[in-house]
């Protein structure tokens, strides 16, 4: 009965990553924690849905946007002057009816974003657009044949991807995603870590598989005939030894 219960324990250990001694590699081959990759900051803390409140705040105010104007087909200009109408109406029966009710006259709040927040903003905007083009250039200048190529490609499936939807969805895809995927990964990480390690394993033993098998039918010349021979011998003769051995 104790036997038993050893294998069955090593088995539910073998089958859950999280309770293994040894841990999978950790996606794209990242060294630091999810949060400190997206940053460490605010943002992250949004993303990772260490602030619930802000974060569902976010995703439902784009799916709400997204539900207006991509479901309901609401455009945007008729929705503001609406919002507008409904605002100035209620203002002004708020008004009018303050002087008989004996209620508080409303005042818009006023917000206010300071002039070193703006610059701060605008320099950061300008600094990762500069560092966007730059990048595109040394790209588009052919220093990294690879990266050029790769970097075609996945223009190109963009386009191809971004046809099939309009631009409103497209964005609420990627607010959904950003605001999902990671939050997701981080709860799941070493299930995730190991699922792929393991896809990533037996791809890369299928290529091998094809490889070999491929590289075995295309024909040889004469030298390579001969090489091949020679290094067949070589490894004969070295099992006959070990043998005798």
């Amino acid at each position: 009965m104790y036997f038993c219960d050893i294998r069955a324990r090593d088995y539910i250990s073998s089958r859950n990553p999280r309770q293994r001694g040894h841990r999978a590699p950790r996606l794209f081959g990242r060294e630091r924690p999810l949060h400190a990759v997206l940053g460490g900051r605010k943002a992250a803390d949004i993303i990772l849905w260490r602030r619930k409140e802000v974060s569902a705040s976010i995703l439902g105010a784009a799916t709400a946007a997204w539900g207006l104007f991509e479901v309901a087909e609401y455009h945007f200009l008729t929705l503001v002057c609406y919002a507008a109408m409904i605002a100035m109406v209620t203002f002004f029966l708020w008004t009018n009816a303050s002087a008989f009710l004996n209620l508080p006259v409303p005042r818009i709040p006023e917000m206010v974003l300071s002039e070193r927040t703006t610059r701060q903003v605008i320099l950061g905007l300008h600094m990762r657009l500069n560092w966007f083009v730059h990048k595109l250039y040394n790209i588009a200048c052919g220093q990294d044949l690879k990266m050029f190529i790769l970097t075609a490609v996945s223009l190109y499936i963009g386009s191809v991807f971004a046809s099939c939807f309009s631009s409103l969805t497209l964005l609420y895809i990627v607010v959904f995603c950003t605001m999902t995927v990671p939050a997701l990964y981080e709860r799941y990480e070493h299930e995730v870590d190991h699922l792929v390690a393991k896809g990533a394993h037996d791809f890369r033993t299928q290529v091998s598989r094809m490889d070999s098998g491929v590289l075995r039918k295309i024909p040889r010349g004469k030298g390579a005939t001969a090489a091949q021979r020679t290094a067949t011998t070589n490894d004969i003769n070295g099992w006959h030894r070990s043998q005798a051995s």
